[in-house]
């Protein structure tokens, strides 16, 4: 359904499959009590968590490892003025379990700049939104391009 701004409200598991479709979001959370945004390859667990890897000492598993964080993905077409995006929250963990670690180094994210050590991290979807804009133009004939 459109809301009157435009924009359609998606559905918990449309979001999670255009998720699928992107390799690139971005991890809100808090780094010394202030907002901080981190672009982050990932991949999506078989329930729909979002699956992290990084270096295992690394500033952000300190900061997010037992902390409830938002994570946000999206695809844009800036010419024909449509996209969507996607916010995921809740709270994010370091894999400890030996077997599901070697279960997600088989299936999970491949780390863009690999480490030596390297972590992954998994964000439980307690809370999925999304909103998508198509063609600038909802279905109640608004321009939103202006």
């Amino acid at each position: 359904m459109y809301r009157n701004d435009g924009f359609r409200e998606l559905q918990r598991q449309e979001c999670l499959r255009l998720l699928t479709k992107v390799p690139v979001g971005r991890i809100v959370y808090t780094r010394r009590a202030l907002p901080a945004v981190l672009p982050v390859n990932f991949c999506l667990d078989t329930d729909g968590a979002v699956l992290l890897r990084t270096a295992a000492g690394s500033e952000l598993v300190r900061a997010i490892d037992g902390a409830v964080v938002a994570f946000e993905a999206d695809e844009v077409d800036a010419a024909t003025h449509s996209g969507w995006s996607v916010v995921v929250t809740g709270p994010a963990t370091v894999v400890t379990d030996p077997a599901e670690h070697e279960r997600l180094a088989r299936t999970g994210p491949r780390s863009w700049a690999p480490s030596p050590r390297e972590v992954f991290v998994r964000i439980e979807p307690e809370l999925v939104t999304g909103r998508e804009l198509v063609g600038g133009h909802s279905m109640y004939g608004l321009d939103l391009t202006s």
